[in-house]
């Protein structure tokens, strides 16, 4: 939702049973449609404060965070004080320089120090799919690893918002398995944690970390056939659904009022329908909710009755290599004194060259 878009007058563009989709200014929707105190959760993914336009919309990292300002006041007035805000948020690279904008830690300050929110937890969406980018910084001139993380900052009117990690439980890892099995000997940890008899108690699944693998990787889903079929181009920043569906199952109960003011293709709405909750979704572009009424137009799935329920045909763990995996086989030519300023650009017969590999070395 950029600051220079066209204001359209609001109007309510789709609804069913449980929810509503509305075409509007958000601040418009919220104020007029929406009652203090009434909302139990306020999830969603707005425009990143970029430094290069986008299709999708979005302010300057450097006017961000005063652009959001009467965003945050009114998620705070309409929220329950036990509800929550979750904001799904990217970072940013500073242009021409490889260093990162403050932006979305200054929303987070903002929020808290002026809006009257508190910090819950941060979490941190790991995208394993996501390319290396920035290419120029990553694979060019090779002197940063890429960005695969965003910042999900969960935030309530109160330190204690209602919750329950026990909705998003993760299975066992192998290692776990097996002390469960096997049994192991309870004592004092070096670091001074008191590993219990009560360590060997199996709950069937694990509490989470608060890095949620996702891999971005839709390429043929319902809404994307459906935009397809009618000749709408989907949304190019969406988040997957599994993103929301894990703060709506943790934050919030059947019947509960779910909203998303910066919707898109409303995969927030659709997930909300499905688990029962009631939802508003609001979005400034029509042709993302053209596209976003696909979602709602499949039959509904089941609702999920089991907490573990089987995920066929989706990975359902993710490996991320240990940091020292490949120490001793890397290259260990000169760091460039200038830090990669000056772009080297290698000739054919150096690309073609293959590495030698080097014996490891025990430290």
């Amino acid at each position: 939702m950029a600051a220079e878009q066209e204001q359209v007058p609001s109007r309510r563009f789709h609804k069913t049973k449980l929810g509503q989709i509305y075409l509007g200014d958000t601040l418009e929707v919220l104020r007029e449609r929406v009652d203090s105190g009434s909302v139990d959760l306020v999830m969603t993914s707005p425009p990143f404060g970029l430094v290069r336009k986008k299709d999708y919309g979005n302010v300057d990292a450097d006017q961000y965070v005063e652009w959001f300002k009467p965003f945050g006041k009114l998620f705070r007035d309409v929220l329950k004080p036990s509800g929550s805000l979750v904001i799904d948020i990217g970072g940013a690279w500073i242009q021409g320089q490889p260093t990162r904008s403050l932006y979305h830690y200054e929303l987070l300050i903002m929020l808290c120090r002026e809006c009257g929110f508190h910090l819950a937890q941060e979490f941190f969406w790991w995208n394993p799919a996501k390319l290396p980018t920035p290419a120029e910084w990553v694979t060019v001139r090779r002197i940063r690893v890429k960005d695969a993380v965003n910042c999900v900052w969960w935030l309530s009117p109160t330190p204690w918002p209602k919750a329950s990690n026990r909705r998003v439980l993760v299975p066992y890892s192998d290692s776990m398995r097996n002390l469960l099995k096997n049994g192991y000997r309870a004592k004092l940890r070096p670091s001074g944690h008191d590993i219990s008899e009560k360590f060997a108690i199996d709950n069937k699944a694990s509490i989470p970390p608060n890095v949620i693998a996702l891999a971005h990787t839709e390429s043929n889903s319902f809404y994307l056939r459906y935009c397809k079929e009618k000749g709408i181009k989907p949304h190019p920043a969406r988040f997957p659904a599994e993103l929301p569906e894990y703060f709506i199952r943790m934050l919030t109960d059947r019947g509960d009022f779910v909203i998303d003011p910066f919707a898109g293709s409303c995969a927030t709405g659709e997930v909300a329908d499905r688990l029962d909750r009631k939802w508003l979704c609001v979005d400034l572009v029509e042709e993302y909710l053209e596209g976003a009424l696909g979602r709602f137009q499949k039959k509904p799935k089941a609702q999920q009755t089991r907490l573990f329920p089987v995920l066929e045909s989706r990975q359902t763990e993710y490996r991320l290599s240990h940091p020292a995996s490949c120490w001793g086989y890397n290259s260990e030519a000169p760091l460039p004194a200038d830090g990669g300023r000056k772009r080297v650009i290698k000739s054919k017969s150096e690309k073609k060259e293959p590495k030698k590999a080097k014996t490891r070395r025990t430290p």
